[in-house]
């Protein structure tokens, strides 16, 4: 099958409908399609969540999704959670603690992050390991990532949110 098929979803709160190829995937449909690219393509096989995005709450592998698995689903993005405020501590906790360099795994680690923030409200620094063990990072050696991650759990707790 190699004509377009029509989709129709919610992305960052939005309507939006298109067609696609049937072997497109999500990754590429929000990068190329949406202007989406805080979605970074990485390695292509689910392996380093650089693609990591949220389909009808849970976190996935855009790369591993293709665009028409994602019809009459909601979709959000790095941009959709940023733009929302929903990651604002969490991102100021990155930026404070360093936990960002070259910047290109920072979107995944922050959806996976924000992903066990909102099932664990503390966690401790071995959950946080083990939950963003799917996120690769090749310049922080992700001790201040944990930090951050710790750090915001720790606020919110404080703040109750």
């Amino acid at each position: 099958m190699t004509a377009p098929v029509a989709i129709s979803l919610s992305v960052n709160g939005e309507r939006v409908e298109a067609h696609v190829l049937p072997r497109l995937n999500l990754a590429d449909f929000l990068r190329e399609h949406l202007k989406l690219t805080g979605t970074h393509l990485g390695c292509e096989h689910g392996v380093c969540g650089a693609c990591t995005v949220r389909v009808g709450g849970e976190i996935v592998r855009s790369c591993l999704m293709l665009a028409v698995q994602a019809n009459d689903t909601v979709v959000e993005t790095i941009e959709g959670l940023s733009d929302s405020g929903e990651i604002a501590d969490l991102q100021a906790a990155f930026r404070d603690r360093n936990a960002l360099q070259c910047g290109f795994c920072t979107p995944g680690m922050l959806m996976a992050a924000q992903d066990l923030l909102r099932e664990k409200r503390m966690p401790a620094r071995d959950e946080i390991r083990e939950h963003l063990s799917g996120n690769y990072c090749r310049c922080t050696g992700y001790q201040a990532i944990i930090d951050a991650v710790e750090t915001t759990a720790q606020m919110r707790m404080e703040l109750k949110v």
